[in-house]
């Protein structure tokens, strides 16, 4: 019987072959074990964005003020499927794993924005898209819509919530940016975020009237009350979001949504 050679190039072959599939199956089951928990880490930390963006949780904290846990908070929105066109409510979608970016992408689920549209530079937006409402008997006590717009460096992802009457912001946050660290990327800092809060979104006209600037108005003119702060040493991430949140709430994102619950007589104040 002829003898194994072990340092032959057969079977330093055979070896690394064998090592490979065995490598790939260990690789293959983990990927398929951890996805459920992968599924459910991004819903949680999508419903702590919303949360937060809407000021029902503290920054960097798990719980409410009042002790409360991110699903038991969550659980007090609905969520429904809005058709960006009409600004009615569109029943027959699983809300739970539709995904408004995505569809973005499907020409058969979206359409081709111009130039003088394009405002927060999107290139597509989705026929469809999603609201989460937390709602009182009187009406509509909070809404969060997804919003995203380029920046400088790539688009930036996160979520505009507004105050019963459909005209306050109660916060905007971001999940998901490319933004300098310190400059553009302050878009995260709590400071600046909390400044959004009670800023006046629309004008007498109906309009979206959203300003960032680096000099703000006298606090008692009505242009002071539309006024953001702009972030320093950031000119292109300011606009950019300057341009994404008056285009989700004007009449190519949430506007035509956001006056039909106002005819409805469903905003409070």
């Amino acid at each position: 019987m002829a003898k194994l050679d072990k340092d032959s190039l057969a079977n330093t072959f055979l070896i690394a072959v064998f090592l490979c599939l065995v490598c790939s199956v260990v690789v293959s089951s983990m990927a398929v074990a951890l996805k459920p928990i992968q599924k459910l880490n991004k819903e949680l930390d999508q419903k702590k964005n919303i949360l937060r963006a809407a000021g029902m949780l503290p920054a960097d904290q798990n719980v409410s003020a009042d002790g409360r846990s991110i699903e038991e908070l969550f659980a007090e929105f609905t969520v429904r499927a809005v058709d960006l066109q009409t600004g009615e409510y569109v029943d027959g979608i699983d809300v739970a794993s539709y995904d408004p970016i995505r569809a973005a992408s499907d020409a058969s689920k979206s359409v081709a924005l111009t130039p003088s549209e394009d405002i927060a530079t999107l290139r597509r937006r989705e026929n469809v898209s999603l609201v989460y409402l937390k709602t009182t008997a009187t009406g509509i006590e909070k809404i969060v819509m997804p919003v995203r717009g380029y920046g400088l460096w790539g688009t930036l992802y996160g979520y505009l919530a507004l105050d019963g009457d459909l005209n306050t912001i109660a916060g905007l946050g971001f999940y998901q940016h490319k933004e300098t660290p310190g400059l553009g990327g302050e878009v995260d800092n709590s400071k600046w975020k909390a400044g959004w809060q009670g800023v006046r979104l629309f004008n007498d006209m109906g309009q979206p009237q959203v300003r960032l600037v680096k000099q703000r108005s006298a606090s008692t003119s009505e242009a002071a009350s539309y006024e953001v702060d702009a972030l320093s040493g950031a000119t292109f991430t300011t606009k950019g979001v300057e341009n994404m949140v008056n285009y989700w709430t004007g009449d190519g994102g949430f506007g035509a949504y956001l006056k039909r619950l106002k005819s409805n007589g469903l905003a409070q104040g």
